[in-house]
């Protein structure tokens, strides 16, 4: 493994281009930050990344996914010695020593490799429980470390998994709280966070510690790390999650099936508890649906503490923010239908109501942007953008866009999930034939004749989705057929109610 050396004084870094890396790399930046990716001190060498990318590990260091930082040529000159590394919002996080610099597979950007350190102020979210490797070592005590990945909320059978093998081992629990992102069924991370302080209450005084791990969707890549991290925390006995792997550094240890024994209210192992007494653990999608019906977990289950704050950040879906995203071809009648459906909710009164036309959007957010791919893209993301925000706080935000680029609604999904919100895809499948015959506008004929180029499902590409919740094809049946359609599936999934015609 390449070291690297720091050597540019404070004028250095007041002199460099500044640049905000992609959540991975910004992930990235503040675990190598943090002394959780040790011995790594830096984004890797040329020839590391060559290493791992050939074998996916570090000729002398183990197991490793790519640790790099990928810039735009146009953002960092080839004579800058160092950038200045922010977050989203603009403010310093951190710097990097340019040691290195070669092009990368995007046209117009390359890799830097080097060393970092902390600079300015920025990206300190939970802060309170953001500790680095050495200071959360500092606090432990001599002796056993049993670690946990708890990057989803504590209930009662992980508490007493977790109880059990601290017990066994004599040792002290630390729990890792990924905050990169939402977790894998979708909770936010200060969701998240409050969770996890509810049931450590629970336990004999374990060490919070949020981190700002990112998956990178490589199980064998991610669980490796996750063990490497566990290692740099000073844990020495892991309990292992569907995404933890055994590796180096501290011992996996794989936890017991659990059962609920009604008898005396106690989680046994599932083979010590008879089954016409057994309650097994609820799964993900009981837990959700539960919620999902403004009901309450079941204490057995769930601590109170817990589900209070499961119930806050998961209202049940009647009170919980919607985005609505139509997507079809120009003529599909996408936004008659929205807006029928919009029109309904808005009688019913039950729901805030935000319209996000493509017309109006185009003129009132997004004037001035062409339609190429790039251009696109960037109209789909202030569309998920505005939606989310929407919903964030409780609303229904109905979107009707052409959307024609899968990569772009599953952004406007993203969004949507990350503010705590549903997103319901909605593909109005009306063939181009029957969307050209209703060409109000004469863009089709236009693009047909060669007038104008850059026409969907003409000469520009419509990737129709493959993860809609739903389909319609208004060549059949009338407006009003389609718009009940909608309106059906958003009453059959809980998220309105609606009078008996």
């Amino acid at each position: 493994m390449d070291r690297f050396e720091w050597a540019l004084s404070d004028q250095d870094l007041a002199d460099a281009p500044a640049h905000t890396p992609e959540p991975v790399e910004l992930a990235d930046l503040q675990m190598l930050l943090a002394g959780a990716y040790a011995p790594l001190d830096g984004f890797m060498s040329r020839s590391d990344c060559a290493a791992v990318e050939q074998h996916g590990r570090l000729p002398d260091d183990g197991v490793w996914p790519p640790i790099t930082l990928v810039v735009p040529d146009a953002a960092v000159r080839p004579e800058a010695k160092a950038v200045v590394l922010t977050d989203p919002e603009g403010a310093p996080v951190g710097a990097l020593h340019i040691a290195e610099r070669w092009p990368a597979r995007k046209p117009g950007h390359s890799h830097l490799a080097g060393a970092v350190r902390a600079y300015g102020d920025g990206g300190l979210p939970f802060h309170r429980y953001r500790l680095s490797a050495a200071e959360a070592r500092h606090q432990l005590q001599a002796g056993r470390v049993l670690g946990f990945y708890a990057d989803r909320p504590l209930h009662r059978p992980q508490l007493a998994q977790l109880l059990h093998t601290a017990r066994q081992l004599n040792a002290q629990i630390v729990l890792l709280v990924p905050v990169a992102e939402p977790g894998p069924d979708g909770l936010e991370q200060h969701a998240l966070l409050r969770c996890v302080l509810a049931a450590a209450d629970r336990l004999p005084d374990p060490l919070v510690v949020a981190i700002p791990l990112h998956r990178r969707g490589d199980q064998f890549a991610d669980g490796a790390l996750r063990a490497r991290v566990a290692e740099a925390y000073g844990v020495t006995h892991l309990l292992s999650t569907a995404e933890t792997i055994a590796g180096r550094g501290p011992r996996i240890l794989v936890p017991r099936a659990l059962a609920y024994d009604t008898r005396d209210g106690q989680w046994r192992d599932a083979n010590d508890v008879n089954p016409r007494f057994a309650r097994l653990p609820l799964t993900t999608d009981e837990i959700a649906q539960v919620l999902d019906d403004g009901e309450t977990l079941p204490e057995w289950h769930t601590p109170p503490a817990v589900a209070r704050e499961l119930s806050k950040a998961r209202p049940p879906r009647r009170q919980r923010g919607l985005v609505l995203f139509f997507t079809g071809l120009s003529g599909s009648g996408k936004s008659t239908v929205a807006h029928g459906v919009a029109e309904v909710l808005r009688e019913e009164g039950e729901r805030t109501i935000t319209m996000l036309d493509g017309d109006i959007v185009r003129r009132e957010l997004s004037r001035g942007l062409g339609f190429g791919r790039e251009d696109r893209d960037l109209n789909i993301r202030r569309i998920g953008f505005v939606a989310a925000e929407v919903a964030r706080h409780g609303g229904v935000a109905v979107a009707c866009p052409i959307a024609p680029y899968a990569a772009a609604r599953a952004g406007a999904r993203a969004l949507a999930r990350t503010a705590g919100a549903d997103f319901i895809l909605v593909h109005v499948a009306t063939p181009l034939d029957v969307c050209e015959k209703r060409d109000r506008k004469g863009l089709y004929a236009k693009a047909r004749a060669g007038l104008i180029r850059g026409m969907t499902g003409i000469d520009d590409p419509y990737e129709a989705p493959t993860d809609a919740e739903l389909t319609i094809d208004t060549s059949h049946g009338t407006v009003e057929d389609a718009v009940d359609l909608v309106l059906d599936y958003l009453v059959n999934g809980g998220w309105i109610s609606l009078p008996e015609a």
